[in-house]
């Protein structure tokens, strides 16, 4: 009874292993099993078993002898104990079997994408920037900082009204080309992945919101696919007209975070275009020597676009007060455009902010001369010319203080000798003025 025991057992392992199996018996003989490696050799075992128990049984049960009613009524019995056991084993087997699924199973992913499908992930912890996957990817290839992505977006307020709705839209992650939200959720999506993301009114538009469509403090629900990444490419290799398309575009965003008055975001598109910007024949140096003409008009322009951005770049700085590197920013202007009015205006009034106001006036003049009809510059000039004044007038009172201490303690005792004579000459003359008068009044009336 034992060895039947162990044989039914055994034969019941190696059926639930034919049932994991994908295929039947016959077909697992020559059909390598996918998956990994311990499950194979469990059913292999499992069937090197399954043959064992057969002969076994065959042992166990004589083939050329006819069984007696009592063997009959044993053997019933252990069917009925066999069957029992097999529905144990099966509830059990099935219990167990979500954790041996290998990778790669329908099951299995099923599964999981129903649980990720029904739960947000706060993606900052504060409830601010939440996160669900609507449709997983099939690779976990995810965007880094800088590479070009290609999205479908989608935005909606709590109203139903959509906003922000555009498709294979190229951007680049972490140059500020979306709201901060985006920003922060692009690189944790895989390629091929459309998921709801919810941004509170601090990482979408704030409390200035974006008119007419966005009113001030909106929560906003993006609803965005991620259709491909791939790295930026290096600038030597892009031609110079695209490199002047995407610094202007870059510039203008930054504008437009200026006007918003995020200066930290503008000051980053900035410096992002001051890159494309730059003036390195990257790409383009097997063009015939008849284009060199054309090329050093284009250069020239990609140029002069760099220093517009490096006056917009030096407007940002001053509003955070970092007034070194925007008197750096100016100063690579004037280096090229010694006459540029704006630059030499904007050093006047960071050289005034350091406090050298003397500077900041022979700057100022120097812009005055060149637009004598710019009000701006006047009555900054004006400003300034008031303070220098004021200020060379508290040096020469502190140089008194300083030098003249000792002067000015002799000439106060002088001084004060004087008076006391002036004091002494009007007693002694208004007295011999009253005795003058007496005496004349006495011979009148004599």
């Amino acid at each position: 009874m034992q060895n039947h025991s162990e044989n039914i057992n055994s034969e019941f392992i190696a059926k639930s292993a034919v049932d994991y199996a994908p295929n039947d018996s016959d077909s697992r003989n020559n059909q390598k099993v996918q998956g990994n490696a311990a499950s194979s050799d469990f059913i292999l075992n499992e069937q090197t078993s399954n043959v064992s128990n057969a002969e076994e049984e065959n042992n166990f049960c004589d083939v050329n002898e006819k069984p007696s009613n009592q063997d009959l009524e044993e053997r019933g019995s252990c069917k009925s104990e066999k069957d029992t056991d097999n529905t144990k084993n099966v509830e059990e087997k099935s219990s167990v079997r979500t954790d041996v699924i290998p990778e790669g199973s329908n099951d299995k992913s099923t599964t999981l994408e129903n649980e990720e499908n029904d739960e947000w992930m706060d993606i900052l912890g504060s409830g601010q920037l939440k996160r669900k996957i609507v449709k997983r990817a099939e690779n976990t290839f995810r965007p880094q900082s800088s590479f070009i992505c290609e999205i479908n977006l989608e935005g909606q307020l709590e109203d139903g009204t959509i906003v922000d709705k555009f498709e294979h839209r190229k951007i680049q992650v972490g140059d500020a080309e979306l709201i901060q939200g985006l920003d922060l959720t692009l690189p944790l999506m895989d390629v091929g992945e459309e998921c709801l993301v919810e941004v509170a009114p601090r990482f979408a538009y704030g409390t200035q919101g974006r008119a007419p469509d966005i009113p001030p403090n909106s929560k906003i629900t993006y609803r965005i696919e991620l259709l491909s990444a791939e790295p930026e490419p290096e600038l030597e290799t892009i031609p110079i007209a695209e490199r002047k398309r995407i610094g202007n575009e870059k510039r203008e965003r930054g504008n437009w975070w200026y006007a918003r008055q995020d200066y930290t975001f503008a000051i980053q598109c900035y410096r992002r275009a001051l890159e494309f910007l730059d003036d390195v024949e990257g790409g383009i140096s097997h063009l015939p020597k008849e284009e060199d003409q054309r090329l050093s008009d284009e250069l020239q322009n990609l140029f002069e676009d760099r220093l517009k951005v490096y006056n917009n770049l030096a407007a940002a700085q001053m509003k955070i007060k970092a007034y070194d590197t925007a008197l750096q920013s100016v100063e690579n202007v004037l280096h090229c455009q010694p006459k540029n009015v704006k630059a030499l205006f904007r050093k006047g009034k960071i050289l005034a902010a350091k406090g050298d106001n003397a500077s900041a006036v022979a700057v100022l003049r120097s812009a005055s001369q060149l637009e004598p009809d710019n009000k701006i510059i006047k009555q900054e000039l004006l400003r300034l010319v008031s303070l220098r004044n004021e200020d060379s007038k508290n040096e020469r009172n502190l140089y008194k203080k300083m030098l003249g201490q000792e002067k000015n303690t002799a000439s106060s005792t002088k001084g004060s000798s004087k008076s006391y004579q002036i004091r002494w000459g009007i007693v002694f003359g208004s007295v011999a003025a009253v005795v003058a008068g007496m005496v004349a009044y006495r011979y009148k009336f004599l």
